[in-house]
């Protein structure tokens, strides 16, 4: 039977039990879901090795998968390689086996169904070809190809949400990382330093002027998280004494920005001693810490966060916030190390979720700002981001297509954080929400229910009506209301069943707290018509 023949009978049993969904395209379900060719195996580690040839700009490599066979398997094997990349072959026990190309997916074929559940199992994928180049880093993602001031090669990839497999053939998927970590080896031109994440286990010299650096994560890791940075580095290092002891810190930059690096990297070990103190102990001692310079504004790359912010305060020198306040600290900094709790350590399972990352990110920054400049400016700063949001689309995508949702996801996600700070209304236990957040999901990934059934428990408080209303709907709450015969008038509108705020109302008399729902309701009111509603909280006035 020859391999055409093989690919459409493999396609067609395929098809009768895809997920497909009338919106998406076979493709994004066959990325976005764990299909019959992903579930039945679990990456339990990764081994890769990447050659670079810089004057094509094209890569070679090989990557040993070793995985779990977690539930009965049949008789294909997802490996995700797009299109700009070539898988030469696969080989399971030292012999090639067959694979068939299917878009930005391989079907590797093999009587799996022969093995049995609980076998611990491996196969090598290679694989060359010229990765797509980054269109606008991070954001359009890929392989970034540049120069220093000095015209020294520079070089660095990112690739969160158009995934890893832009340049490695993997399981790419945010809910199935390697358990046992991952050991990364990159073959680079002599003479040019290598960072990637992880400690540093070997570097070596090859034949042909070539460079060996082999870097080992041990802790489970994201794909897209994986990552280089190749260049004419200078590094220096640290150490921090943290909650679980000795972190070790390592800082590269270029060579000639080392004095700027040097000054701008101070922010670090302010920032996690905050961090800890207010989300618990950094997830990842043993790879430790680094910051390195990148050819783009910034990634979270776990225990190697790319920045790129040119060594100023605030977002490349401006203030999101528009309050003065973002511009008292350096943004990409305190942003991208923020994710090693909220991207890193707890990670969402399906990109639909992934406010769990930028939302409570973006809230670190506003934690950072407390403990450098007081609450006071730190809620301003928080405040002031909001005015960021669009409302286009709901903040949770649609699940098992590979579908973001909002940008909304970072400022609106960061306003439901205060929001159940604000209705907590005790930092301790904010505080230790936060902490048993990452202690009871340490290492993991997560959906949003599950975050929200934590926050619920922890609380005491049912938050299902804020989740709803913030992160499902594009729906901001209104108040309405009016002043009548001594009576303070008001009720909610644009909200879901069951919605409430805690609100306060004052002019320079009184003060009354009320919590208005869709109904009308109203008080006694002798205050007068000048009056303030509660700024921590978001929704709109109507009077």
């Amino acid at each position: 039977m020859n391999a055409r023949i093989i690919k459409c009978l493999f396609l067609m049993w395929y098809l009768l039990f895809a997920n497909t969904t009338f919106a998406y395209t076979r493709a994004d379900t066959l990325r976005g879901s764990d299909g019959s060719g992903r579930k039945w195996w679990d990456v339990r580690h990764y081994d890769l090795s990447v050659k670079f040839d810089t004057a094509t700009r094209s890569i070679s490599g090989i990557n040993k998968i070793s995985f779990l066979v977690s539930e009965a398997p049949i008789d294909g094997l997802q490996l995700d390689l797009q299109d700009s990349m070539i898988l030469d072959k696969v080989e399971l026990d030292g012999k090639p086996i067959n694979i068939i190309k299917d878009g930005n997916v391989w079907w590797v074929l093999y009587p799996f169904h022969d093995w049995k559940k609980g076998m611990n199992e491996n196969i090598v994928a290679y694989f060359h070809g010229k990765p797509r180049v980054a269109k606008n880093p991070p954001w359009d993602g890929g392989f970034i190809w540049t120069k220093d001031d000095n015209n020294k090669l520079w070089l660095s990839v990112a690739c969160q949400g158009i995934g890893a497999s832009i340049w490695w053939p993997c399981k790419d998927a945010q809910w199935d990382e390697p358990e046992d970590g991952a050991d990364v080896q990159y073959s680079v031109p002599a003479g040019m330093v290598c960072v990637s994440n992880g400690r540093l286990i070997k570097k070596e010299n090859e034949k042909n002027n070539y460079t060996n650096w082999h870097w080992q994560v041990k802790n489970p890791i994201n794909n897209y998280d994986i990552t280089f940075y190749i260049g004419d580095y200078v590094r220096w290092s640290d150490t921090l004494m943290g909650e679980k002891g000795r972190l070790d810190l390592n800082f590269y930059a270029l060579k000639d920005h080392e004095d700027k690096a040097r000054e701008q990297f101070k922010e670090v070990k302010p920032m996690l001693h905050c961090f800890e103190y207010w989300m618990g102990a950094y997830p990842f001692y043993e790879d430790g810490y680094k910051l390195v310079e990148a050819p783009y504004l910034g990634m979270e790359h776990q225990g190697a966060v790319a920045y790129g912010n040119s060594f100023k305060m605030g977002y490349m020198g401006l203030d999101l916030s528009g309050t003065g306040v973002g511009l008292r600290f350096d943004y990409i900094i305190v942003h991208e190390s923020g994710h090693e709790w909220f991207g890193n350590n707890i990670t969402a399972k399906d990109i639909a979720d992934n406010w769990v990352h930028e939302g409570i990110t973006m809230y670190s920054e506003t934690l950072y700002a407390e403990c450098k400049l007081g609450k006071e400016d730190a809620y301003k700063y928080c405040r002031g981001e909001w005015k960021t949001i669009k409302n286009d689309r709901p903040v949770i995508g649609d699940y098992g297509v590979n579908n973001e949702g909002s940008e909304d996801e970072y400022a609106k996600g960061a306003a439901v954080m205060h929001m159940i700070r604000m209705i907590t209304n005790d930092d301790e236990k904010f505080r230790g929400m936060l902490r048993g957040l990452n202690k009871t999901f340490y290492h993991q990934t997560v959906t949003t229910k599950q975050i929200e059934q934590y926050i619920d428990t922890y609380t005491g408080k049912n938050f299902d009506p804020l989740f709803n209303q913030y992160l499902r709907t594009t729906q901001i709450p209104e108040l309405e209301y009016y002043i009548k015969d001594e009576k303070l008038y008001y009720r909610f509108t644009n909200i879901v069943d069951g919605f409430t705020l805690p609100l306060e109302v004052a002019t320079d008399k009184e003060t009354e707290k009320i919590d208005p729902t869709a109904e009308w309701q109203n008080i006694s009111w002798e205050g007068g018509y000048d009056v303030s509603f509660s700024e921590d909280f978001l929704y709109t006035i109507k009077s």
